[in-house]
């Protein structure tokens, strides 16, 4: 970040929405099962969604806006993962009991009080991640607080509802999503706006995503867990920053969304103190075609083949604003590509803060401020190359863009990207888009339920520290790794499947160093999944593996995500041996070295450990080489 920003005085305010995925039996609102499917689908449909006025007479922004994208939506689904319900061919089943009472023990465990009956609605969505073109979701409970090193975190409500379908592919105006997803679980704990450094958003991400562990009832993985961020500064709009996924990258996108707003009141403050007024900004495309018809510029001279105009539009008194950074390698400039692309369906637009380059000359840029009449000292000049009412569509909504940057911060919603800037997603949704949903009888939240809730809430941190020392013979530290940890429901579930066969200090120490160590070394650890440690474990509780096989295995998965331990013990030769095996080739490396052996006597045991351990790593633990290696060096020397 090139400036050092003080994000309190900054007045900055972020609110959490966290969705995850509960681990039920069953999906939301009907039977089928909570898995993923990579296969394509079986049964395949498409649908065009459109937006509906509401109970005032209203149309949703948000959905009017992705109407206009002009999409329809190919649907992937399952004989045995997905439904008529995910298909909207038949009518959601009952709310799902399980998932309810996983959600009513979060919200005990974060101080909220639950609603006294429980109430489907639904939300309007025509994106095409559901086929329905809302969403399902139900408040369970309200208030509650989060306590954080920095004050206490409100908690604001606790819903729970249906997951959307998986986008897979986008081509054109067609998007394919597949259902196997849709109907998932979630669910959604949102904050109040009580945060103020990006560090402390990250922390308290955190601390709800290990209460949610702890329950030991919630989905793990890339995908299974998702942040939404509100965040908002003194005298700038609350933006809505979609779809965090990984835990590390919150608090750089709060820096950089705060750094934005910070750096387009600055631009507001600099416009206005050009005297720059609203109604200096008109809409007024201009076809330049005839500038560039001798242009060596490969994009133009591509797009003119192809039949395309070029079309120029005039922000008078912007000369220097488009070029101005508000995010690492993102201008305003890229702001008004992104509204340009997205209301007018061009690949891009061209602004003269950036020019000569793209093969457009000096020459050709005083050409076009002639031709379009503007300052060459004050006025920016945005060129399209697109079919005509694309390209004055994409114009019209920079000019749009531009009257706003006089006002300050555009309230939007945006997107994460994957190096923690932010991008232009859609308008954000307005009010009138919620509404009861009638398919799906209320729920009441009786005493008796709630009471049994409470008499199996989980541990809390404190005792599980303790059981984790007494019980399962962790240190200290280790205890402590394990109960921040990712894996800590992972870690329980499998302590107390191999009770007696694996050691709790071995399956802690693979999830806090192993997996740790192996990152380090840049191996892709994020491809494991859960069912690899069970496999693993169940392995070694065979005595089919040693120990000292455990990182290879998981090296190897983590660069082949679709296969199995079994499959990792064959490529990598790691069969475990059986003992006179071992002794075999112990004996051997000792009949090889028996005039070292003679000289340095027991002194020579470490390096006859380290020829052995250089063929028998991973086949068989090395405890047993020790002892081996020990007793034949002792018996060669007693026999002498």
């Amino acid at each position: 970040m090139e400036e050092k920003i003080d994000f309190k005085k900054l007045g900055l305010k972020v609110g959490l929405e966290l969705h995850q995925q509960l681990d039920t039996k069953h999906k939301l609102f009907c039977k089928c099962p909570t898995k993923l499917v990579e296969e394509k689908g079986e049964f395949n449909f498409i649908r065009r969604l459109r937006p509906t006025r509401s109970e005032l007479g209203e149309v949703d922004i948000a959905a009017l806006f992705e109407w206009k994208r002009g999409r329809y939506y190919l649907y992937e689904s399952y004989d045995n993962y997905t439904c008529l319900v995910e298909g909207d061919e038949e009518p959601p089943h009952e709310l799902n009991r399980e998932a309810l009472e996983i959600a009513l023990t979060v919200a005990l465990l974060l101080n909220s009080k639950p609603v006294d009956e429980v109430h489907v609605m639904r939300k309007i969505v025509i994106d095409g991640s559901n086929t329905t073109g809302f969403q399902r979701t139900a408040v369970v409970a309200l208030g509650g607080y989060l306590e954080d090193e920095e004050g206490i975190i409100r908690i604001q409500t606790i819903c729970l509802e249906e997951d959307a379908a998986r986008k897979i592919a986008e081509k054109g105006a067609e998007v394919t999503y597949r259902l196997d997803r849709l109907g998932i679980p979630l669910i959604e704990i949102a904050t109040g706006p009580d945060i103020h450094t990006p560090e402390q958003a990250e922390r308290v991400a955190y601390k709800i995503g290990q209460l949610l562990r702890i329950t030991g009832k919630v989905k793990r993985g890339l995908g299974t867990i998702r942040q939404d961020l509100n965040i908002s500064i003194e005298g700038g709009e609350k933006i809505e920053v979609k779809g965090v996924q990984k835990l590390e990258l919150i608090s750089k996108v709060v820096a950089y969304e705060a750094l934005r707003q910070y750096k387009l009141l600055k631009i507001r403050d600099e416009l206005k103190k050009r005297g720059l007024k609203e109604e200096d900004i008109v809409f007024k495309p201009i076809d330049v075609t005839e500038v560039f018809k001798e242009t060596k510029s490969k994009i133009l001279k591509r797009a003119l083949k192809e039949g395309k105009k070029i079309i120029a539009q005039v922000l008078p008194g912007f000369k220097g604003i488009l070029g101005t950074e508000l995010q690492p390698k993102r201008r305003f400039g890229t702001e008004l590509a992104e509204y340009a692309k997205f209301w007018g369906g061009v690949s891009g637009i061209i602004h003269t803060d950036e020019l000569p380059s793209y093969g457009i000359t000096v020459d050709e840029v005083s050409k076009l401020y002639e031709y379009c009449k503007a300052d060459p000292e004050k006025d920016a000049i945005v060129i399209v190359a697109d079919k005509e009412e694309n390209a004055r569509e994409a114009l019209k909504a920079i000019v749009e863009r531009a009257k706003y940057a006089l006002k300050g911060i555009p309230k939007e919603t945006r997107a994460a990207n994957p190096d923690g800037t932010t991008r232009y997603m859609r308008p954000q949704p307005g009010a009138a888009r919620m509404y009861p949903e009638t398919d799906v009888p209320p729920i009441e939240i009786t005493e008796e339920l709630l009471r049994k809730i409470k008499e199996n809430l989980p541990e809390k941190p404190e005792q599980k520290y303790e059981k984790f020392i007494k019980e399962y013979g962790l240190s200290k530290d280790l205890a402590k790794l394990m109960i921040k940890s990712y894996w800590l429901d992972l870690f329980e579930k499998l302590v107390k499947k191999f009770k007696g066969k694996v050691s709790p200090v071995l399956i802690a120490t693979t999830f806090e160093n192993t997996l740790k160590a192996l990152r380090g070394e840049g191996v892709p650890i994020e491809n494991i999944r859960d069912e690899i440690f069970e496999e693993l474990f169940e392995k070694y509780a065979e005595k089919a593996i040693a120990k000292e096989a455990i990182p290879k295995i998981l090296s190897w998965i983590a660069y082949h995500p679709e296969e199995n331990v079994e499959k990792a013990i064959e490529a990598l030769g790691l069969k475990r041996l059986r003992l006179e095996e071992v002794e075999k080739i112990i004996e051997r490396i000792i009949e090889g070295k028996k005039e070292l052996i003679m000289a340095r006597k027991e002194k020579a045991f470490g390096a006859i450990m380290g020829l052995a351990m250089k063929e028998l790593r991973g086949k068989v633990d090395g405890k047993t080489v020790a002892e081996i290696v020990k007793r034949k060096i002792g018996e060669l020397l007693k026999n002498v």
